[in-house]
């Protein structure tokens, strides 16, 4: 059979390669190289734990950063606009100053919408911080928001893209997962205010929390700085603020939650923003 093989296609390094594994098996020899790792065949389907959500979306979401601007990531999927995210269990009881507004874990998302909708865009892969500093911009209050991404050639984003952005097509209620983890973005702190009532201010750089990231690879969505985006637009009057992520506080931090009681040129020490852009036509 090797001769018969070498007089067909004396050519092919394929079917050398072939003709020699065949010899080594009639002779009885066995070969040093180890055999690549082969995947099982068919797995079965298995979901994600929560706390791998972040490593699981490294790989794509640095493809994904390559389509587009620098700093960038793209979000592309179908975006559910109602969705049900039951608690299943709340982290502070019933009792206590923030009741009702941290969830230890929720069941798995459902969308309520007929139809999904289809989105292609690109986020700021982190918040917005001015070239120098090294921690995210605050005092930033929606209007000033629209003038600074403006200037970088992108808009603020609508809040259905942040939605997304930071729960993904699965609708994770965490950017990380189902389940609050205190330790995975800065948020949860107790210690918030000055002998004298002011906001301490506990801003972290970009990227100090690695697990805090979306199943895009957008970071820090949930805490650090409360980031004004704009809401979908209801008519043709002005755009309106939504603050989204809280900050580092105890609150919901949850991707769907949104601080709406705020006009568009409130700013405090805890707001800051990010930008979005039309994601570059394939």
């Amino acid at each position: 059979m090797l001769s018969l093989l070498r007089t067909l296609a004396p050519w092919s390094a394929v079917v050398s390669l072939v003709a020699l594994a065949l010899a080594n098996v009639g002779l009885g020899v066995r070969s040093t190289a180890p055999a690549p790792a082969e995947p099982p065949a068919d797995p079965a389907p298995t979901t994600p734990a929560p706390g791998l959500m972040t490593q699981l979306a490294e790989a794509p979401a640095t493809a994904r950063a390559a389509t587009c601007p620098t700093g960038m990531v793209l979000a592309v999927g179908d975006y559910c606009p109602k969705v049900e995210q039951r608690c299943v269990r709340d982290l502070d009881g019933k009792k206590g100053r923030f009741s009702g507004f941290r969830c230890a874990e929720y069941a798995p998302s459902k969308c309520l919408s007929s139809q999904r909708r289809p989105m292609r865009f690109c986020i700021d892969r982190d918040e917005h911080v001015k070239q120098g500093e090294t921690l995210p911009d605050n005092h930033v209050s929606l209007r000033m928001a629209e003038k600074q991404c403006a200037a970088e050639g992108k808009r603020v984003c609508r809040e259905s893209e942040w939605n997304f952005a930071c729960e993904g097509p699965e609708m994770l209620p965490y950017p990380y997962g189902l389940s609050r983890d205190a330790s995975a973005c800065n948020a949860d702190r107790r210690d918030l205010v000055t002998p004298e009532g002011k906001l301490i201010d506990h801003r972290v750089p970009p990227g100090s929390h690695p697990r805090c990231a979306s199943p895009f690879g957008v970071r820090d969505m949930a805490g650090n700085v409360e980031e004004m985006v704009a809401r979908d637009p209801r008519g043709l009057g002005p755009t309106e603020p939504a603050m989204k992520g809280a900050y580092w506080q105890p609150s919901r931090n949850h991707c769907r939650a949104a601080q709406t009681k705020h006009d568009a040129w409130y700013h405090g020490p805890e707001t800051g923003f990010r930008c979005c852009a039309d994601a570059p036509t394939d």
